[in-house]
C-alpha cells in the first residue's frame, strides 16, 4: 500500500480499528493529517472570527462610524454563513477527499482576507459592503465541518475524544490568536489600521493551502454512501446531540465574536482596554477542549457534559450578579470561565457522536451482523453527523449575538436580559443530557439489547 500516494489519489482499505494495521501504517499517516489539519481549521477560524477585532477599530476617526448594533450585525454575518456552509463542507469532503478539499478550503480564504484589507481602508465604505465581505469569511468557520469529519475516519474509535479535541481545539485557537494580533495592531500602530490584521492572513493562507497539497491524504474510508447524511439525520441522537452543541460551541463562538463589543457597551471600555481582555477567554477555552475530549474518553461523553453544564450555569449567574455590580474585574473572570466551560463542553458532547454509532454497530454485530459493515457504516453516520452538529451548533453563536444586539438596544441598554436567556438555556441542556443519557434505568442513550447479551454496549 502506497502510504504517499501521487496528488489526488486515495489510500484504499483503511482500518484504524485494526490494532496491528494502525500502529504499522495508520499511527502516522493520521497524526501528519491532524496536523495540517489544525493548521488549516486555525486559520479557517481565525479568518471567520477576524470581524469581531475588525469592529473594534471601526469609528468616525477612520470614517466608519457605525452604531452598535450595525456592528453585532457585523459579527453575526459571519457567523451565520459559517453555520450555514458547515453542512454542504462536511459532505464534500467525503465527495472530494481530505486533502482535495482541505486545499480547495484553505486557498478560498484569500477572498474574504484580502477583501477586508483593502476595503477597511476606505473611509465611507457603506455597511452593505462589509456586510458581503463577512459573508465571504463564513467560508473560514465552515472549514470545522469538513476537516472534524476527516480527522474522525483517520482515528481508532477509543482515540477519536482526542483526535477531535486536538483539531478542534487547534482550530478555535484562531479565535484567540487573531484577537492577540488584533491587541498587538492597537498597542503599536494605534487603532486606526484594521488593515495590518488582514495582512497578517494572507500569505499564511498561501502556506497553509500549500502545505496541504503537498502532505495530507485522502482515504477510501471518509467516503459516503448516498443517504449518509439522511441516515444521521434520522437518528434522534444527531439532534439531541445539536441541541447540546448550540449550549458548548455555540457559546464559544458567539461570546468569541461578541466579548470585546460587550465590554465596550457593558463598562465604555475602549478599543485597547478590549482587546486586552478578548483574547484570555478565546485562548483558554480552545485549550480546554481536547481536555473535554480526554476527559469524555476516560469518564465518558454524557458524564462530562452534564457537569460542564452545570458550571456553565453557575458561571453565567455569576456574569448576571457581575454585571448588576458593575463590576469589570469580576464580570471578566467570570466571562473568561464560561470560555474555559464552553471549551471542555465542546470536547465532551462530540465524544457522543462516535460513541453513539459506536454502541448501534456493536449492538449489530452481538447481533450477528459483519463487523466491518458495522464499523464503516458507524464512521459514515458520525462523519454526517458531526456535519449536522457542527451547523447546527454554530448557529447558537448567531443567538447569541442576536440576543446580545437585542439586549443592548433596549431599554436596560446592558446584557442581563440576554445572560438570563442563556442561563436558561444551560439549565435544559442538563434536563436533557440527564435525562436522555443518564437517568437511572433509562436506555435512550443505547441501541436495543438483543436477547442474548443483557448488558448492550453503553454510550457515554
Amino acid at each position: 500500500m502506497k502510504t504517499r500516494p501521487a496528488a489526488g489519489r486515495w489510500i484504499e482499505g483503511w482500518n484504524p480499528e485494526d490494532e496491528e494495521y494502525w500502529e504499522r501504517t495508520g499511527k502516522r499517516i493520521a497524526r501528519r493529517n491532524l496536523v495540517l489539519s489544525v493548521l488549516s481549521e486555525h486559520i479557517g477560524f481565525s479568518v471567520w472570527s477576524m470581524w469581531s477585532v475588525l469592529v473594534l477599530f471601526m469609528s468616525p476617526e477612520i470614517g466608519l462610524g457605525f452604531t452598535p448594533g450595525e456592528k453585532f450585525l457585523l459579527v453575526v454575518v459571519p457567523t451565520l454563513v459559517g453555520a450555514v456552509l458547515r453542512l454542504p463542507y462536511s459532505w464534500a469532503v467525503t465527495r472530494f477527499g481530505g486533502r482535495n478539499w482541505t486545499v480547495f478550503a484553505s486557498a478560498v480564504l484569500l477572498v474574504p482576507a484580502l477583501l477586508a484589507f483593502v476595503f477597511v481602508q476606505r473611509p465611507g465604505t457603506p455597511l452593505w459592503v462589509f456586510l458581503v465581505i463577512g459573508a465571504t469569511a463564513g467560508a473560514g468557520g465552515a472549514n470545522f465541518a469538513s476537516s472534524m469529519t476527516n480527522i474522525t475516519t483517520f482515528f481508532p474509535q477509543n482515540r477519536q475524544g482526542w483526535a477531535l479535541g486536538v483539531n478542534a481545539g487547534g482550530g478555535n485557537l484562531g479565535v484567540a490568536v487573531v484577537q492577540l494580533l488584533g491587541l498587538l495592531v492597537i498597542a503599536t500602530a494605534g487603532d486606526t489600521h484594521p488593515s495590518y490584521v488582514a495582512a497578517v492572513y494572507l500569505p499564511l493562507i498561501v502556506l497553509s493551502a500549500l502545505l496541504a497539497a503537498l502532505k495530507m491524504d485522502n482515504v477510501d474510508a471518509v467516503r459516503a454512501r448516498p443517504g449518509a447524511l439522511r441516515e444521521a439525520a434520522a437518528s434522534r441522537h444527531t439532534w439531541f446531540i445539536s441541541f447540546l452543541y448550540i449550549g458548548t460551541f455555540g457559546s464559544f463562538i458567539g461570546y468569541g465574536f461578541a466579548f470585546g463589543l460587550v465590554l465596550q457597551n457593558e463598562f465604555g471600555s475602549t478599543p485597547l482596554e478590549a482587546a486586552s481582555y478578548t483574547f484570555i477567554g478565546p485562548l483558554l477555552g480552545s485549550v480546554s477542549r481536547p481536555l473535554g475530549g480526554k476527559l469524555a474518553d476516560r469518564w465518558g461523553g454524557a458524564r462530562v457534559t452534564l457537569w460542564a453544564f452545570l458550571a456553565l450555569t453557575l458561571g453565567t449567574a455569576g456574569l448576571l450578579l457581575a454585571s448588576r455590580a458593575g463590576s469589570f474585574g469580576a464580570f471578566v473572570v467570570a466571562f473568561t470561565l464560561v470560555f474555559v466551560l464552553s471549551g471542555l463542553g465542546n470536547g465532551s458532547t462530540y465524544k457522543l457522536i462516535p460513541a453513539a454509532a459506536a454502541a448501534e454497530a456493536e449492538a449489530t454485530i452481538t447481533s450477528g451482523g459483519e463487523a466491518r459493515e458495522a464499523f464503516a457504516r458507524a464512521r459514515r453516520i458520525s462523519g454526517a453527523a458531526i456535519g449536522i452538529a457542527g451547523a447546527v451548533g454554530a448557529l447558537g453563536g448567531v443567538a447569541i449575538n442576536l440576543a446580545f444586539r437585542a439586549s443592548y438596544q433596549g431599554p436596560q441598554g446592558s446584557g442581563t436580559t440576554a445572560f438570563a436567556c442563556f442561563l436558561g438555556y444551560y439549565a435544559l441542556c442538563m434536563l436533557l443530557t440527564w435525562s436522555v443519557y443518564l437517568r437511572p434505568g433509562r436506555r435512550a442513550a443505547q441501541p436495543p439489547a438483543p436477547a442474548r447479551e443483557p448488558r448492550p454496549a453503553r454510550v457515554r
